[in-house]
């Protein structure tokens, strides 16, 4: 980790990012670490978002896109059950047909394997700048590396997943299968209704999003780097930089990173760029920290939801709802969710949870847009990590200090590159 060399911040800032969720603050202390002054502007504060929200796992193991050969047939399953793993309100089916149209094109095995090979390499990036970056920021001690186990409720569900163990495996994911014995042994408690599993070594986590990203802040601002609270409008390059245009008036910066999570595309229309980002909305519930005796993260694939240990409690939480920024909170799906893992989890105690919905940013090809701007390279687009914006938080850090700072990126920028999309629809 390069040493701190930053001095306190000029009038006008070496940076503004754009967001205060984990990727624009760990951005923000990346710029830091190289001697630049960052100024962090978010509509919200810190950790306002999915940042705070998510199931706590540095998922370093998912490496397969979920637009994927064969997602499309399945597709049609699931969105029969309107609290199942995947869910389009048909109000909001009209506008999220061009991004499924993209997702499809997505899917194609040739796309499919580049987006696979892309996201290992953002994947072992973000896992060897971890716990340096996590040293650095003071918050080593939070991280775990209790793993995650995957259960399947018969042979055949965990035959249709043994195409992705093998990928997995190609990619040198180290993980082990085991039998419903083992799987008692390793998590007690779990229904017998599973009957195999797969359990990953690998998959670390953090005791607690939110506080996570709120000790993240508090390193940026102790290294004299700026926090405020301001809702971005607009960006308007200029000849020695960038113009942020926000409700706060207009300032300028030298260079802008737009972390925006899931509202980026919006401002990034004032580039003139439309990116064809779409929300995830995720639900989950958290209990009280006794409700369950979890020793490792259970993700039920079959169902599109995982149970996992936080130190702020037990959460339970996934699925995806493609419904846009603006549509009200469907918390039905919260409620479906937690009475599943009652079922699957017979120990495990419903009562006193906390309800929560937040927005993931995901781009058709399941990879983020991380690179710079069309309309001006002093502006780096960092927003679209879909489930694993936690995961890949530091490695795009790293790769967005690069670009701040002139180096040669780690890893090729160009399955990242903000503009693919419009070579993808030609």
């Amino acid at each position: 980790m390069t040493e701190n060399r930053s001095s306190p911040p000029a009038s006008v800032p070496d940076v503004i990012v754009v967001g205060a969720g984990v990727i624009g603050l760990s951005a923000a202390l990346m710029a830091t670490f190289r001697g630049l002054s960052v100024t962090v502007l978010d509509r919200e504060g810190p950790a306002a978002g999915a940042s705070a929200g998510n199931a706590g796992g540095f998922a370093f193991t998912e490496i397969l896109p979920l637009a994927s050969p064969g997602i499309m047939r399945k597709a049609p399953k699931w969105l029969a059950d309107p609290l199942g793993p995947l869910s389009i309100p048909p109000a909001y089916a009209h506008r999220i047909a061009p991004w499924m149209l993209r997702f499809w094109r997505a899917s194609s095995p040739a796309r499919f394997a580049a987006a696979t090979a892309a996201q290992t390499a953002l994947n072992d990036l973000s896992r060897a700048e971890l716990e340096a970056f996590l040293g650095e920021t003071g918050t080593l001690a939070m991280l775990r590396k209790d793993g995650c186990l995957e259960v399947y409720e018969s042979e055949a569900e965990f035959c249709a997943a043994l195409p992705g163990w093998r990928a997995r495996a190609e990619h040198g994911i180290d993980f082990r299968h085991l039998s419903a014995g083992e799987m008692a042994e390793l998590q007690p408690g779990l229904s017998p209704r599973f009957t195999h599993g797969s359990f990953m070594p690998g998959w670390y986590s953090i005791a607690d999003p939110r506080d996570y990203v709120l000790a993240l802040a508090e390193r940026l601002r102790a290294l004299g780097g700026r926090i405020e609270r301001d809702e971005v409008r607009a960006l308007r390059p200029t000849e020695t930089g960038v113009e942020i245009v926000s409700d706060g008036g207009s300032r300028q910066a030298r260079h802008v990173v737009l972390a925006a999570g899931a509202f980026s595309h919006r401002i990034a229309r004032s580039l003139g760029e439309r990116i064809p980002l779409e929300t995830e909305r995720g639900y989950n519930t958290t209990l009280p920290p006794g409700a369950f005796d979890l020793k490792v993260q259970i993700t039920f694939g079959g169902h599109g939801f995982v149970v996992s240990r936080l130190s702020s409690g037990i959460r339970v939480g996934g699925a995806v709802e493609l419904a846009g920024l603006d549509r009200p909170p469907n918390f039905r799906r919260a409620e479906a969710m937690l009475k599943k893992a009652t079922a699957f989890l017979p120990g495990l105690d419903p009562r006193d949870g906390r309800q929560w919905m937040g927005f993931r940013p995901s781009l058709p090809d399941s990879l983020p847009a991380i690179g710079p701007s069309r309309a001006s390279r002093q502006i780096v687009h960092a927003f679209g990590h879909g489930h694993l914006g936690l995961t890949q938080s530091v490695g795009t850090a790293r790769l967005v200090a690069d670009l701040l700072t002139g180096r040669d990126p780690p890893i090729a920028l160009a399955p990242f590159s903000p503009g693919r999309f419009r070579r993808m629809i030609a």
